[in-house]
């Protein structure tokens, strides 16, 4: 088990999810608790970082409070759920990353252990797909009846932004503040930024993995290699607002503008790093949701996306430089075929970054699903 990252959820049962079957819930009530020594603390740290680094800025970020799956009209055919959340609280990061609770043919919940990072999660055998809409299943393989509907995930967001991540998920007081919110407020996260990531493991057309060397002058994971990703941007639903003045009463009502952000985010950040045209990339596909441990469980969702350029095409749009060419220094191909088989095992997976291992991991899972069931 790599203790750099860990499996928050994964879609392989659905062979990944479509933007289609996720839901964005916004409310103030999933952003971050404050307390006044912790914010004493991540002001200073900003101003001695911001000293040192004069052309930093503190944009705003989407803070994951939770996800759970549901179902789109009849949410308690099945649930990612605590025994807390049964009895009508959400499941928080920490709680998710635990457990998964399905309904077996009695209505009884059965609780599974959710894998970490070591990829050997067994896939459920609760669930199939007709077309592009996941319906549930019963234990016995029948379906759930007629009330069970289309699984989808609900993503539950609040608002953060860069400062507050530097000084709770980096800070080197982050053990505390999980004690405290551990402690106080049954979450060990509820204190931290938590700001939502995205990345893609990019097929090109001759079936090769992109790659990514991280430049030496970022500020995570230097010279290792990664894979194309970011962040989605909350100023890429406020258009026209400033970054400081964007708050969760401009969002609210804005939820599917917020989950076409997250899914057309990573392409976008495809774009701008390998240089790729939009009109080579399809649809991305969600894979799951990975955690850095590194920066304190960081969540990211990783996607899926095929491109229609060969490696080689890939490679002279990447030397060509795009506008986040500064990020990294080289493009490195691997063949999809190997992707399946890296894990700590192998030479390569020590240059790999936390997040590129967090999707090859979520990849791995999905495939190895999608070959189960042909």
């Amino acid at each position: 088990m790599d203790p750099d990252v860990s499996v928050l959820l994964h879609c392989a049962p659905w062979r990944g999810l479509r933007e289609g079957q996720v839901q964005v819930e916004l409310s103030s009530r999933f952003n971050r608790h404050s307390v006044p020594d912790a914010e004493k603390h991540i002001q200073s740290l900003w101003e001695e970082r911001a000293r040192r680094e004069p052309w930093l800025f503190n944009g705003s970020k989407f803070r994951l409070h939770s996800a759970r799956w549901t179902t789109s009209h009849h949410p308690a055919t099945r649930t990612c759920e605590t025994k807390a959340a049964q009895d009508g609280e959400k499941a928080t990061l920490e709680t998710l990353n635990s457990h998964c609770c399905w309904l077996n043919d009695t209505g009884h919940s059965e609780t599974q252990e959710h894998a970490r990072c070591d990829g050997q999660l067994p896939v459920p055998a609760l669930t199939t797909c007709r077309g592009d809409s996941p319906v549930v299943k019963s234990q016995s393989g029948r379906d759930a009846g007629d009330h069970s509907k289309a699984v989808v995930l609900r993503l539950q967001l609040g608002l953060t932004c860069y400062k507050d991540y530097l000084g709770t998920n980096w800070s080197e007081t982050v053990s505390e503040l999980q004690s405290h919110g551990r402690v106080q407020l049954g979450d060990a996260q509820a204190l931290l930024a938590q700001p939502l990531g995205v990345g893609a493991v990019m097929a090109t057309a001759d079936g090769q993995v992109v790659l990514l060397r991280r430049s030496h002058k970022v500020a995570e994971a230097a010279g290792l290699l990664d894979i194309p990703g970011g962040h989605p941007e909350p100023k890429a639903v406020c258009k026209g607002v400033s970054e400081e003045s964007i708050t969760m009463e401009l969002l609210e009502g804005r939820e599917d503008a917020v989950l076409m952000e997250i899914f057309s985010s990573v392409l976008a950040e495809i774009r701008d790093e390998v240089n790729v045209p939009l009109s080579c990339l399809s649809e991305p596909i969600l894979l799951g949701i990975a955690l850095n441990h590194t920066s304190a469980g960081r969540p990211s969702a990783e996607f899926y996306v095929r491109c229609s350029l060969t490696a080689e095409q890939v490679k002279a749009a990447y030397w060509l430089g795009g506008p986040e060419a500064n990020e990294s220094t080289d493009v490195v191909f691997l063949r999809e075929t190997e992707l399946l088989n890296l894990d700590e095992s192998t030479p390569l997976w020590s240059e790999l970054c936390p997040s590129a291992k967090g999707a090859i991991i979520l990849h791995q899972l999905v495939m190895s699903a999608k070959a189960q069931l042909t």
